[in-house]
C-alpha cells in the first residue's frame, strides 16, 4: 500500500525573484540618474517651502516619471527615524512609517491610479469627493495618476476647478508619456518637469553599478550596446542586463555576445558594408550583407547602423572632433575618418536621403532581407552619381555628356541604358551673338518677356529684381524675398531662347538698383510732388480739404504751347 505524501503546512516558499528594474527602483533622489535639473529645482523648493500643489511629470517610458512621483510623495510625507519631523523634507528617511508604507503601496493617504484604466469622469469624482478630508496618518494626501493624457475630456474638466485650488493638506503628481494630449488648462494648473532620456555614457556607468552589486562580469562593450538598445531609458536598460545575465551561462558577458542577442552587427563589419556601397561595389556589399545576416543580424538593425554610419561621416565633414557612432581611439574611427574624407557632404546626404527610404521598406516589408538587398542596391547604384545641381548646371550650360554609342551586342557597357546614336538629338548652332537683341536694361528684358508670351515672368523682372550689372551675354541681379528660386534659371534659359545667344544669369549679394515697381512709384510720386506745388493745385487743395492726387496725365492743347499736365483729384 503505497503512502501518501505528506505536506508540511508550514514550510514556506522562497521568495520570488525580483527583476532588477523593480530590485534597484530608486527610493530617493541620490540614486534618480540623469535629471538633475529636477532634482535642483525641487531641492530648492523644499528648501525654501515653495512646493506646488500640482507636479506634471513628462518624458519617454522608463526614465522615472513613476518614480519620482513616489518619492515626491515619500517626501511630502517623511517624519524622520524619530518621528518628530514636521516638515517635508527633500531627503526621505525610508524608514519611517510613511516612508515604508508609500514604497509598499500600502498607505491609506497615497493614492496611486492608472488613468488608463480609470479614465472616466466618475473615477475623477471620487478623487474630488475624497479631498475635502484630512489625512488618515500622513501629513499630505498625494494622488498619483499615472498616463493621464488617457483621462477623457469631461473627466479633465471635472478636476480642473479642484486642481486650480485643493485643500491645503493636498497634492497631486501626473505622470504622462504623451504631454501634447494633456489639456492647456490642466498643464497651466500644474508645475511642469521633462525628464530627459539618460545618456548612453551615464547609463552605461549605471549598469555597471548594477552588475557590480549583482556580482556579474561584464566588458565594457556589452555595457556600451545595453545602453545604446535601451536608447536612454534606465528600465528597458536594467531589463536587457537581466536577460543578458540569463542569457550568458557562464564567464563574462562579452560585447559578441550582446550582439548576438541583441542581433545587430559588427560596428566593423557594418563600415565595411558602407564602404562598399559608396564604392559601388554591389557584389560585395551583397555578400557582406548575407554574412551579417547569417549571423543573426536583424535586416532593420543594419539599416540603422548604415544611418548612424552616414550621419557620423557627415558630422565628421562639417566637424572633425565630431563623436558619435565609433569610439575616438577605435581603429574603426580612424577608418571613418578616413572615408569622410574621400566622400563628399552631397554624396552623404543623398545617401542619407535614400537608406531613410529603405529603413520604412525594410520594417513594413514581409520580407525584410529582400527589401534590405533592394535599398542597398540602390544606394550603391547611385552612389558614383555626381551631385543633382550639378547634373542640372550641365543641363542648363548645354555640357551634359554625349550619349555612348552602343556596342556591337546592342547595349552599351555600363549600368544603364543607352540611347542609340538614331535616336540623339541633333545640335544645332546658336545663332551669333551679332544678331541678339541689345539689352540695355530690364526694361528691354521685361518688353521681351511680354512679347514672347511670358506674363509672369514679365511681372517677376518688374517687381521682383534689383540689377546690379548687365553686360553682353550677362546678367547679374539681387533677388527680392517674394522672388522664386528659379527665376535665375528660368530667365537664364528663356533669354538663351528668344535671343539665340549664350547668357549667364546669377545672383548676387550687392543691394542694386531699386525694381522696375519701384522705379515707376518713385517717379509718380516725384511727379505729383512737383504737381502739388504748382498755386493752381496749391489753391485747390487747400480749397477741399482732404482731397489728394492720385495721377498726373498730359493734356496736349490745341495751340502750339507745350504741354501742361493734368491732375486728377480725389477726395
Amino acid at each position: 500500500m503505497s503512502e501518501t505524501p505528506s505536506l508540511d503546512l508550514g514550510q514556506r516558499p522562497e521568495e520570488a525573484y525580483r527583476v532588477l528594474a523593480r530590485k534597484y527602483r530608486p527610493s530617493d533622489f541620490t540614486g534618480l540618474i540623469g535629471q538633475e535639473a529636477l532634482v535642483r529645482t525641487l531641492s530648492n523648493a523644499f528648501a525654501t517651502g515653495r512646493i506646488a500643489h500640482a507636479f506634471m511629470l513628462t518624458g519617454v517610458r522608463g526614465v522615472g516619471k513613476t518614480t519620482t512621483a513616489r518619492i515626491i510623495a515619500r517626501a511630502l510625507n517623511c517624519i524622520g527615524p524619530d518621528g518628530k519631523r514636521t516638515d517635508p523634507t527633500i531627503h526621505p528617511c525610508g524608514v519611517c512609517d510613511p516612508c515604508v508604507t508609500i514604497a509598499e503601496s500600502r498607505n491609506v493617504d497615497v493614492q496611486e491610479m492608472d488613468a488608463a484604466s480609470n479614465n472616466g469622469v466618475d473615477e475623477v469624482r471620487q478623487i474630488i469627493d475624497a479631498v475635502r478630508y484630512a489625512p488618515a496618518s500622513s501629513r499630505y494626501k498625494v494622488y498619483i495618476l499615472d498616463e493621464v493624457h488617457m483621462l477623457s475630456k469631461p473627466a479633465f474638466n471635472a478636476i480642473l476647478k479642484t486642481l486650480e485650488e485643493p485643500p491645503p493638506h493636498v497634492k497631486f503628481i501626473f505622470a504622462t508619456t504623451e504631454i501634447r494630449k494633456v489639456p492647456v488648462t490642466v498643464l497651466s494648473r500644474c508645475q511642469r518637469f521633462d525628464l530627459r532620456r539618460i545618456e548612453s555614457g551615464e547609463l552605461a556607468a549605471y549598469l555597471g553599478q548594477i552588475a557590480g552589486k549583482e556580482n556579474v562580469e561584464i566588458e565594457d562593450g556589452a555595457l556600451a550596446l545595453i545602453a545604446r538598445a535601451a536608447e536612454g531609458s534606465a528600465r528597458d536598460a536594467l531589463s536587457l542586463l537581466d536577460q543578458a545575465i540569463a542569457h550568458n551561462e557562464a564567464g563574462a558577458i562579452t560585447a559578441e555576445a550582446m550582439r548576438a542577442m541583441l542581433g545587430l552587427a559588427d560596428r566593423g563589419r557594418v563600415l565595411d558594408l558602407f564602404e562598399k556601397l559608396m564604392g559601388g561595389d554591389v557584389p560585395g556589399a551583397l555578400a557582406d550583407l548575407s554574412a551579417l545576416y547569417d549571423s543573426g543580424a536583424d535586416p532593420l538593425a543594419v539599416m540603422q547602423d548604415l544611418l548612424e554610419i552616414t550621419h557620423f561621416l557627415t558630422r565628421l565633414k562639417v566637424a572633425p572632433q565630431a563623436q558619435g557612432f565609433f569610439d575616438g581611439a577605435s581603429g574603426e574611427a580612424k577608418r571613418a575618418a578616413a572615408l569622410a574624407a574621400k566622400l563628399t557632404v552631397p554624396s552623404l546626404t543623398r545617401a542619407w536621403q535614400m537608406l531613410l527610404k529603405g529603413l520604412f521598406e525594410v520594417r513594413d516589408a514581409t520580407r525584410p532581407i529582400s527589401a534590405c538587398e533592394m535599398a542597398l542596391i540602390r544606394l550603391s547604384y547611385a552612389a558614383d552619381l555626381p551631385p543633382t545641381d550639378k547634373l542640372v548646371k550641365d543641363v542648363l550650360d548645354g555640357n551634359a555628356p554625349a550619349p555612348r554609342a552602343p556596342s556591337p551586342g546592342g547595349s552599351a557597357p555600363g549600368r544603364g541604358p543607352v540611347a542609340s546614336a538614331s535616336a540623339a538629338p541633333k545640335m544645332v548652332p546658336a545663332p551669333s551673338a551679332d544678331s541678339a537683341p541689345v539689352m540695355k536694361g530690364l526694361e528691354d528684358i521685361a518688353v521681351l518677356a511680354l512679347k514672347n508670351g511670358a506674363p509672369v515672368l514679365k511681372v517677376h523682372i518688374e517687381n521682383d529684381m534689383h540689377l546690379v550689372r548687365l553686360e553682353a551675354g550677362r546678367l547679374e541681379f539681387r533677388p527680392s524675398a517674394r522672388a522664386p528660386r528659379s527665376l535665375a534659371g528660368d530667365l537664364q534659359q528663356r533669354l538663351r531662347d528668344w535671343t539665340g545667344a549664350r547668357w549667364t544669369v546669377s545672383i548676387s549679394n550687392e543691394p542694386g538698383q531699386p525694381t522696375l515697381a519701384e522705379q515707376k512709384r518713385s517717379a509718380k510720386a516725384a511727379r505729383i510732388e512737383s504737381v502739388m506745388q504748382a498755386p493752381v493745385v496749391r489753391a485747390v487743395l487747400d480749397r477741399f480739404p482732404g482731397a489728394e492726387i492720385v495721377a498726373v496725365r498730359d493734356v496736349i492743347q490745341e495751340e502750339a504751347t507745350p504741354s501742361a499736365p493734368e491732375a486728377d483729384l480725389a477726395d
